[in-house]
């Protein structure tokens, strides 16, 4: 999945759903069949917290399998927090890849993305609620994907609050895989986790 570049994530329409799914496709090919599938892995008890607690304040953990034989790429997780989320990246083995750390104070919901060994890769930033953001070097002179809105059809668009948005990543990260899985799993954490905690928050310039 990660030998592409663009890719294109439409989240599932479900009904009276405990937990989100997103369908993963290829934005650089003409093929109709998901390549992925992104989809919050929850026990019975968070599931069931879900219907009674807000879930900005529950756990998540979020898997990447890839199609056809749903083997798994990457996940997502992070734990209960207070007023500064940690978002977990790690590989199918379990390996810390890199985290995300959500700004204290943020109207916008942007965070800063880490590698494994706690150097700053990237710094998210733009309007996260109309699906229009960037994600930069920590400098903000160099451009490392960004993230679009994308017209999910009439029906989809009126009628329910199912997003479908474009994942672009540089081709300067064509041959870095890792740096590319953050980029990507970056996309997908604000859409799934990040967006819950913005509510109520109040930018003050960082």
């Amino acid at each position: 999945m990660l030998e592409h570049s663009t890719f294109l994530v439409r989240e599932r329409v479900k009904v009276f759903a405990s937990h989100n799914t997103y369908d993963i496709f290829a934005g650089d090919s003409d093929a109709k069949d998901p390549i992925g599938v992104a989809e919050e892995d929850l026990g019975f008890l968070t599931k069931l917290l879900r219907w009674f607690v807000s879930k900005q304040l529950l756990p998540t953990r979020v898997e990447i399998r890839e199609k056809p034989d749903d083997s798994l790429v990457f996940s997502i997780s992070r734990g209960i927090y207070i007023f500064r989320s940690r978002v977990e990246v790690h590989d199918a083995q379990g390996e810390l890849v890199g985290y995300f750390k959500s700004k204290l104070i943020s109207l916008s919901g942007g965070f800063y993305v880490y590698d494994k060994n706690d150097r700053q890769f990237a710094e998210l930033k733009g309007n996260l609620w109309g699906f229009n953001y960037r994600i930069l070097t920590p400098d903000g002179s160099v451009e490392l994907g960004h993230v679009s809105k994308k017209w999910g059809g009439v029906a989809k668009e009126l009628f329910t609050s199912a997003d479908t948005y474009a994942v672009d990543v540089s081709p300067d990260l064509s041959d870095q895989p890792m740096a590319k899985m953050l980029v990507l799993a970056a996309a997908l954490a604000t859409d799934m986790i990040f967006k819950a905690e913005t509510k109520g928050t109040i930018d003050l310039g960082e």
